[in-house]
């Protein structure tokens, strides 16, 4: 029945053909990373059945918004673009996320920047997201969640399939996917094309988005060999500074965010008087990105498979931007459109020398990420052993480019007003081991070591060359009370680098996380029952302080003492056969030990604060009616409840509770002498009209010119205002 499949894990597939098989070898490339419903780790799988339904353009985090503990946004205001994923409070920097097992995470920032990767959805076979430090994995830390995604299983079938889709704010999206099938029952091709076009909720926040997926597949009864390229590119407006009230009186603009909620600051143009005169049209992030893999898995006994995988990412972009002469210098206080601030002398024109200028500048991240990574799974009787680990490099180089200045002086056309490199090289062993005992009891122990070593040298980072070494064990236990019921028990420790800017506040230290989980969970025919008590406990944790650095990114800081505790409870209700509901429900205490802030020159200890951007609730609902076997309507609702955007619980940083609900419409015409499977896909969100901001930031500073001798510090907020509602509509043909 359509939509009305359970999201199913590699380990509840039954293995009784050929093509169970051929699915269980897919599986592998992520196995070693993967918890199952045995494992004493809290987590949530979505399949490409469920994604589907919803699969018209928007961002993957945006498709998992309704997981437990899950809460997201979208710059552009309609999850098309750059958008933004939380788990548990944390951001997306503290998210390890792989991709068949490759991390992905970008090595500097630790961000993961779908918007690179456009409708990488619709080559998703499956992703699981496992909430606190989950199982050892590639790449930087689990400090709130990991997320493993899992591309295209190999197809027995050929197909062509082509889907369009379009909607509210000038959004559509054309994808065209293909597949050999099994060629002399062993070789498979297969591929998918992509554009995604949006003008975006916010002004000018527009999206010009193109990627391309393309597999070649050896398979055969115990081997698998699978080689990747995929990629995109992404030219987007820039919107990441938000909706700031206080920026925006300053420049005598409507900064009542009701009334100009689209408002975006990002390009604006003034004449040397501070009068306004517009935008500039190419105030771009522009970004190519191209990943290769290859993975060979082989299965040399029932009981002994290994997986070792090889991968080079390859990616270089700019955003460009004008700076304005005076917005900068009178509103910003910033000295970026000095000529010192660029390292050139200043000019002379008509007898007068300049010290500021208008001007355009690109900056530039060219990088090269590659490296390799491993297991070894043996599975024994009561004993299942997984041996791993990987191997990567990174090489960063970011510099600046002038294209333009009103007045130029000695400055050529790609000068480079700065220039500097940075590398990082990453290494991790682990080792797991489940041991079943009896009818009842599975033990579970994971032992990683990580080796890290970052070095930069730019003007933001100061000289870095630090080097780590992380012990990451976890423990944990499963009591099984009857088939489909289990309590589990688990204490893990994490340890995690920091990025490259948190050394833009100094000198900052790694943070450690001890996780303590204890879960129930009930699968049963009508009703499958999940619930999770959790205590997270950080030293020198690198909570968001709210602020931005110059190019919107979030900055961090370390608190020493803090933590997170909750209660997390989701279900899958199975009413009728044709009615389906899936609640959750996180409740969570986030806190700050003893937290000292600067206030009006005085450094002063405010106790127990909440954790920025740590709403206490977060609830979702997806009702899934079928009231015909090709028809299927849902109903999905998100609230978030109240959050601080900074960590002293100034009233000003206050983020307003929210609620969403958006309606999911899928009707399939199955394929039928010799016409070809279309369905058709109907999405309403914000069905209610909510007008919210999902995300924002906060910032403090001291002014101590107003007056002489006194220290006032002066607070400001901005938003992230999301569309009301807005649809997309769309049509797959499978051939």
């Amino acid at each position: 029945m359509l939509g009305l499949a359970t999201q199913i894990s590699a380990q509840q597939i039954p293995a009784d053909t050929t093509q169970m098989d051929s699915i269980r070898l897919d599986e592998v490339l992520v196995a070693a990373v993967r918890a199952t419903r045995e494992s004493p780790v809290t987590f949530s799988n979505l399949n490409s059945e469920r994604i589907e339904t919803r699969n018209l353009g928007q961002d993957i985090p945006i498709l998992m918004n309704y997981l437990p503990s899950v809460v997201t946004t979208s710059d552009a205001g309609a999850g098309v673009g750059y958008t933004g994923i939380r788990v548990r409070g944390s951001d997306a920097t503290r998210v390890n996320v792989t991709i068949n097992g490759i991390p992905y995470n970008d090595s500097e920032s630790h961000g993961t920047f779908w918007v690179n990767m456009p409708d990488f959805a619709s080559s998703t076979e499956n992703l699981q997201l496992q909430r606190g430090v989950g199982t050892s994995t590639n790449g930087a830390g689990a400090f709130g969640a990991s997320l493993n995604v899992l591309t295209e299983a190999v197809s027995e079938d050929a197909y062509a399939s082509l889907a369009g889709s379009a909607g509210s704010f000038n959004t559509h999206k054309a994808t065209l996917k293909f597949s050999s099938g099994l060629l002399k029952e062993h070789f498979e091709v297969s591929g998918r094309l992509s554009r995604i076009r949006s003008d975006g909720y916010i002004d000018r926040a527009s999206s010009d988005l193109d990627s391309y997926f393309l597999q070649g597949a050896y398979l055969d009864e115990n081997t698998l060999v699978k080689a990747l390229l995929f990629g995109g590119h992404e030219i987007t407006y820039q919107s990441w500074y938000g909706f700031d009230p206080a920026t925006l009186g300053a420049i005598g603009v409507d900064n009542d965010l009701e009334s100009n909620r689209t408002f975006n600051i990002a390009g604006i143009q003034f004449d040397d008087s501070g009068n306004f005169e517009g935008f500039y049209e190419n105030q771009v992030d522009n970004y190519k990105q191209d990943h290769f893999q290859l993975h060979w898995n082989e299965r040399w006994t029932r009981a002994f498979q290994t997986n070792i995988a090889l991968h080079y990412t390859r990616g270089r972009g700019f955003f460009e931007e004008y700076v304005d002469e005076w917005y900068y210098t009178n509103i910003l206080f910033a000295p970026d459109a000095s000529y010192a601030f660029l390292g050139l002398d200043n000019p002379v024109i008509d007898g007068e020398e300049q010290t500021t200028t208008d001007y355009i500048r690109r900056r530039w991240l060219d990088n090269d990420f590659l490296g390799t990574v491993f297991s070894a799974i043996h599975n024994s009787g009561p004993l299942e052993l997984t041996l791993g680990g990987g191997w990567n490099t990174y090489r960063g180089d970011h510099f600046g480019e002038l294209i333009w200045a009103r007045y130029s002086g000695s400055l050529e056309r790609g000068d480079r007003y700065y220039n500097d490199d940075s590398r990082k090289d990453d290494f991790n062993v682990f080792a797991k081991a489940n041991f079943t005992a009896g009818d009842h009891w599975r033990f579970f122990a994971d032992m990683q070591y990580r080796s890290v070593a970052y070095e930069a040298n730019g003007a933001d980072t100061g000289l870095v060359d630090d080097t780590f070494g992380f012990f990451n064990p976890k423990l944990g236990l499963t009591y099984q009370f009857r088939p489909g019921s289990s309590l589990y028990f688990s204490y893990a420790v994490a340890n995690r680098e920091p990025n490259r800017n948190d050394y833009e506040g100094g000198n900052p230290r790694p943070e450690r996380l001890h996780d303590l989980e204890l879960g129930w969970r009930s699968l049963g025919e009508q009703l499958t029952l999940n619930a999770n008590l959790y205590y997270m406990r950080y030293k020198d944790q690198l909570v968001l302080t709210g602020q931005l650095n110059d190019v919107g990114a979030p900055l961090r800081a370390n608190v020493g003492d803090s933590y997170r505790t909750g209660l997390e409870i989701d279900a899958d209700l199975r009413i009728s056969p044709r009615l389906r509901w899936q609640p959750n429900i996180a409740l969570s205490i986030n806190r700050n030990v003893d937290y000292f802030f600067r206030r009006d020159g005085e450094l002063t200890s405010l106790g127990d604060t909440e954790i920025a951007y740590s709403p206490g609730v977060v609830a979702g609902s997806r009702l899934v009616w079928s009231p015909a076997e090709d028809l299927q309507l849902g109903v999905l609702t998100k609230y978030v409840g109240d959050q601080y955007m900074s960590n002293i619980e100034a009233e000003g940083s206050r983020l307003e509770a929210y609620s969403q609900t958006d309606l999911n419409v899928q009707y399939r015409i199955p394929a039928s002498g010799g016409f070809p499977e279309i369905t058709l896909t109907g999405l309403v969100n914000n069905l209610f009209d909510a007008k919210f901001s999902s995300n924002g930031y906060f910032y403090t500073y001291d002014d101590d010119f107003s007056n002489p001798g006194v220290v006032t510090t002066i607070e400001g907020a901005g938003y992230y205002p999301q569309a009301g509602i807005h649809f997309l509509a769309g049509a797959r043909v499978r051939f």
